[in-house]
């Protein structure tokens, strides 16, 4: 089989050097995996990546660089798509460092589920590991919080490239934060793909350590995510997806009360957060945020629903 790997970036060029010579290093059968190319799509980075990636190509042999205006992930990744010459796409993130056997893992269970199933009707999801460690990504170990129980999240996929194809490819449509590849991942299951693990196929993902100047943009996330969401169930107007973005009963009566109809919230809670942090603990302090994200996040669905039955 002939690997693509798709990654839409976005003014991410330190952590994306790192993703790019993580894949450039990669160790793999040619019984398994024909050969491989990293599509990069830069949608429209101010920092400089495209620069560095032209004067870098040497070291980027396997890069196939494409060029968009600022459109978000989802456009990127359709032009990734349209343009990869593989047989088989491989999403990730560009904020993703992965291990030296990471598209033979893939590789292996893509050909396992061949031989299991005897057609290619699914799709292989890798492992994600969260990290605030820069210097040395890799070295973090595999937490609780790191469980995903996603159907198709692009941090980590494999998946043959004639089935984005016959879906549509992502809609973009979906141009502020969330939910694109869930909603694509609605379209693949209903063409009957099955989701395969590949727990070997291991990827970390590189962020910086929680702070409290970090707010601001996850409340903004989070209040996007809300919209998006309201836009993913206006597509597939069904239960799973109301609780997939959080637009129940139980959703709005759970964080409301943890959160105290909101009195908890990034004002009252900043002085236990950076306690956190000050003791080394800033994981433990984003999980503490989420009581009031969560809560953000839950009313940007229902006001963003508001609208849409208003009109």
């Amino acid at each position: 089989m002939f690997l693509s790997v798709v990654i839409p970036t976005y003014n991410r060029l330190p952590i994306l050097e790192k993703c790019l010579r993580a894949l450039e290093g990669q160790q793999y059968d040619p019984e398994v995996i024909e050969a491989y190319e990293i599509v990069v799509v830069d949608d429209g980075s101010t920092d400089g990546t495209i620069a560095w990636l032209r004067q870098n190509a040497a070291d980027f042999p396997h890069v196939q660089l494409f060029e968009q205006q600022h459109m978000g992930p989802s456009a990127a990744r359709n032009l990734g798509v349209q343009e990869a010459q593989g047989d088989t796409i491989v999403f990730i993130d560009s904020d993703l460092v992965v291990t030296s056997r990471f598209l033979q893992a893939h590789g292996e269970m893509l050909r396992d589920g061949q031989l299991a199933l005897g057609n290619d009707h699914f799709f292989t999801y890798g492992r994600v590991i969260n990290t605030a460690n820069f210097d040395d990504p890799t070295a973090e170990p595999y937490k609780v919080t790191d469980f995903s129980a996603a159907f198709f999240a692009t941090g980590n996929v494999a998946i043959a490239k004639h089935w984005l194809v016959e879906a549509g490819l992502f809609d973009t449509g979906f141009q502020l934060y969330g939910w694109e590849d869930l909603e694509l991942g609605v379209r693949l299951k209903r063409l009957g793909l099955k989701l395969l693990k590949a727990p070997d196929a291991v990827g970390y993902h590189w962020h910086p350590a929680f702070s409290l100047e970090q707010i601001p943009k996850l409340i903004d996330q989070e209040i996007q995510r809300g919209r998006m969401g309201v836009l993913f169930y206006e597509k597939h107007p069904t239960w799973e997806v109301r609780m997939m973005i959080q637009m129940t009963w139980l959703h709005k009566l759970l964080w409301g009360l943890l959160s105290l109809g909101g009195r908890l919230n990034e004002n009252t809670m900043a002085p236990l957060l950076q306690w956190l942090i000050d003791q080394g603990k800033p994981q433990l302090a984003l999980e503490a945020a989420r009581i009031f994200l969560n809560w953000y996040n839950v009313q940007g669905v229902y006001d963003a629903y508001a609208e849409t039955q208003s009109k």
